[in-house]
């Protein structure tokens, strides 16, 4: 089986919360907001409005 692209770095909430989740393909960080059944995600900016980039890591 493949690697799994995405991986689960931070999780707040329960019933509602948010999610940090890293492209570990590209290291770009997404926050995932959720409530009940519904949600969105976006990439994670930085103070600068850029995208924030971690290290990729290696297995």
């Amino acid at each position: 089986m493949a690697e799994k692209r995405f991986e689960k770095i931070y999780s707040q909430g329960i019933g509602s919360g948010a999610d940090i989740w890293l492209d570990r393909a590209t290291g770009v960080e997404y926050l995932y907001l959720w409530s009940g059944s519904g949600g969105g995600v976006t990439p994670l900016l930085s103070r600068d409005g850029k995208p924030v980039i971690a290290p990729i890591p290696e297995d």
